[in-house]
């Protein structure tokens, strides 16, 4: 195993759990969660992960009212130049991952993606690119990649967490 999928794994470890909490919390699939993540953030060692706690490479928006992070990414300006782009900045990466959550569910244009059975991941990631997530037209398939390298699916059928502090608590009380 070289460097880079060490890397990669010690991500996943320190951020699957919380990617559960959030898929049934929103119904968005842990495995397309940590994909996204995985991708985006360069492992979580991306500028924009480090500085600015962003995972997801979310940009501001014209309603964003939080933190932000200036970072050249793909937008121009009216001549063509590259020119920074307004990024979402977080207190800490748990908060972009909520922020990330939200996102889909909230934004109109991710919305089709709901129908889309959790365990699908494939449907997932081509609904998210289909949705206009990124730019990059082989973000579907690297998403997918990730998925089956790492085989974040896995964590799609992990328990459901609230359940099981529901279990704990009723141990407990006896």
């Amino acid at each position: 195993m070289n460097n880079a999928e060490i890397d990669a794994y010690n991500y996943i470890d320190q951020y699957s759990e919380l990617a559960v909490i959030e898929m049934y919390r929103t119904g968005i699939p842990a495995s397309i969660t940590l994909a996204q993540a995985l991708h985006e953030s360069n492992v979580g060692k991306s500028d924009l992960a480090t500085r600015a706690n962003n995972h997801f490479g979310i940009k501001c928006k014209s309603y964003w009212r939080g933190s932000t992070y200036y970072h050249e990414d793909d937008d121009l300006d009216e001549s063509g130049r590259l020119i920074e782009s307004c990024f979402r900045s977080y207190e800490n990466a748990h908060d972009s991952y909520i922020d990330h959550s939200n996102f889909l569910k909230y934004t109109e244009n991710y919305q089709n993606l709901f129908s889309v059975d959790v365990k699908d991941y494939k449907g997932w990631a081509y609904g998210l690119k289909t949705s206009g997530y990124a730019t990059d037209v082989r973000y579907s398939e690297k998403l997918i990649k990730y998925i089956e390298k790492y085989q974040l699916h896995q964590y799609d059928n992990a328990e459901n967490p609230y359940l099981k502090l529901r279990k704990i608590k009723n141990l407990n009380i006896k």
